[in-house]
């Protein structure tokens, strides 16, 4: 798989049925291994090992109900209450960090009302802070440690 610009980790990798699959720390089993999923193990591993965030209020694949339609968050943190906090949503590395992304997250949002929304395709990562008394966000510039969350 390609190289990220995430900390390297050691991922366990297996063959189930003829298809390559990936261990899944958060969900405790293996999925299917795409490029997307290569990102979304790296960026969750940064996450718990790097910033601090707890496996423990995290979890991948979050089904939600958006204008009568299952949408699936691809990861969300929580608070220990069990409150949304961070919406993350992941890209293969080749594919481009658009508005489209910005506004496919922003709908899941719309949802699950959370303070931080994360976008990242494994090569670019972009964070922002929602205020919603103003009803603003405000790009951040690196993906904060799980102790300065607001």
């Amino acid at each position: 798989m390609l190289s990220l610009n995430l900390p390297k980790f050691d991922t366990k990798i297996s063959i189930q049925e003829g298809k390559s699959v990936i261990f899944d720390g958060v969900r405790k089993r293996y999925v299917a291994l795409t490029p997307e999923e290569w990102v979304r193990q790296h960026f969750v591993n940064f996450l718990i090992t790097y910033k601090g965030y707890p496996s423990g209020l995290m979890a991948n694949e979050v089904l939600i109900k958006l204008h009568g339609t299952s949408k699936r968050c691809d990861t969300v943190l929580y608070r220990r209450d069990l409150s949304a906090r961070m919406i993350i949503e992941y890209k293969a590395p080749h594919i481009e960090l658009t508005q489209a992304v910005f506004d496919q997250i922003t709908r899941y949002n719309m949802v699950l009302k959370v303070d931080y929304l994360i976008v990242s395709n494994g090569m670019q990562h972009f964070c922002c802070v929602i205020d919603y008394h103003t009803l603003s966000y405000t790009f951040l510039r690196d993906i904060p440690d799980y102790s300065d969350l607001k």
